[in-house]
């Protein structure tokens, strides 16, 4: 391998190191999300009903925009720590590609929030009286959406890292773009329970996923450069 591509395993293996201690330096900002989560689901029946019928039919719908939001809650994070000690200017400046360091970033914000997220959905999905069988299916939609969630999310932090409050702003952004996602995501379990063929909606999913798998890095870097020039 030449010297260019070692230094840039070199590179990308220090940030991801990085990203994965600066992360577990803050353990409340990564247990927020799994409690907003958990409480959204948990708190579904007693606002709305407890009859096993209703929260069957609608425990997907329920797990999906829990996770979507509780993924967003961290979102805002992303980038604000590079941005406010003036990493994010060098890693601009960087002769590495910055679109595969922001896939590294968008690949361990996934790590610490979307695959708690996963792990939990079968439990509250028990809770909310979906069958077992269907369980399945439900993790592996979430297995396909929450990375594609990152994504997207990517974009929108990193048009909005030069903000102070920036939370609101990225919502704005990024939900109109995750639409497909939850719909998708949500309509593969409702097929599942109703006994169709779920396989095309699994396929949209995937596209979607190498879409914007291919796509948002590209997006994500670009914006990471005029908010720095900004």
């Amino acid at each position: 391998m030449s010297e260019t591509g070692h230094s840039l395993l070199f590179v990308l293996r220090v940030v991801l190191v990085r990203e994965f201690l600066a992360a577990f330096r803050k353990r409340q900002d990564l247990a927020n999300p799994l409690v907003f989560f958990v409480l959204v689901v948990v708190l579904f029946p007693l606002g709305v009903s407890p009859e096993p019928d209703f929260l069957a039919k609608s425990s997907a719908g329920v797990v999906w925009v829990a996770a979507l939001l509780a993924m967003m809650l961290s979102l805002e994070r992303m980038f604000r720590s590079d941005f406010d000690d003036g990493g994010l200017e060098q890693l601009v400046l960087s002769p590495q590609p910055l679109y595969l360091i922001v896939q590294i970033k968008v690949f361990v914000h996934w790590c610490l929030t979307g695959l708690p997220l996963i792990l939990l959905s079968p439990l509250l999905g028990t809770m909310m009286h979906l069958p077992a069988e269907h369980l399945p299916i439900l993790c592996l939609t979430l297995l396909l959406g929450t990375p594609t969630l990152s994504l997207i999310g990517s974009i929108g932090a990193a048009l909005t890292v030069s903000l102070r409050s920036g939370g609101v702003l990225i919502s704005l952004i990024i939900l109109p773009l995750t639409i497909p996602v939850l719909i998708f995501g949500t309509g593969t379990v409702l097929a599942s329970v109703d006994g169709l063929a779920v396989g095309g909606y699994l396929a949209i999913l995937g596209a979607i996923l190498a879409l914007t798998f291919t796509l948002a890095p590209l997006a994500c870097a670009a914006a990471l450069k005029m908010s720095v020039a900004s």
